[in-house]
């Protein structure tokens, strides 16, 4: 099973692509999306569209992830970040694919065994489950991390299934 991590940002959107198989997980790639347009915003998600359906095409994952948004102080800010994760959310479904998604905080458990952990706790986790891995940068890493979180979900919920 091939997962698709994305970490969704108006400025960067994180993404990395695991390999699955049972409980091994194997690096595939990852990468940050760079919006382009200067401050014309449909430009910006246009570009964020064009990179990460090119991710698509070329890694073609099985699966999808992607973190919950939360709500912060500023309003302006919260509302950009949905509009990024709409297009994070759009791609995925183009390709036919449905997301899962997880809270920032489920993910650090997850990855790092706490909830609260810092952004350099969970790429030293990334980088110790992934050995071998290069990340392309932070946003990167909390996107392995996300796809990582799915692949142990998803398991979980296998489990439950052959359980029952």
């Amino acid at each position: 099973m091939r997962v698709l991590g994305i970490d969704p940002g108006l400025r960067h959107l994180g993404w990395g692509v695991i390999d699955v198989d049972g409980s091994r997980l194997r690096h595939v790639a990852n990468g940050v999306c760079d919006s382009e347009g200067g401050e014309d915003l449909s430009l910006r998600l246009l570009s964020l569209h064009g990179q990460l359906t090119r991710v698509f095409q070329t890694y073609q994952p099985d699966q999808a992830a992607i973190e919950k948004t939360f709500v912060n102080k500023d309003a302006v800010g919260t509302l950009k970040l949905g509009q990024a994760r709409g297009v994070a959310l759009l791609v995925p479904a183009q390709f036919g694919l449905s997301v899962g998604e997880y809270a920032p905080n489920q993910v650090k458990k997850t990855v790092v065994g706490v909830g609260h952990a810092d952004k350099k706790q969970v790429q030293h986790m990334v980088m110790m489950q992934l050995p071998g891995c290069k990340l392309a940068g932070p946003d990167a890493a909390d996107a392995l991390a996300i796809a990582i979180c799915h692949a142990h979900q998803s398991g979980v919920q296998r489990m439950k299934v052959r359980a029952s």
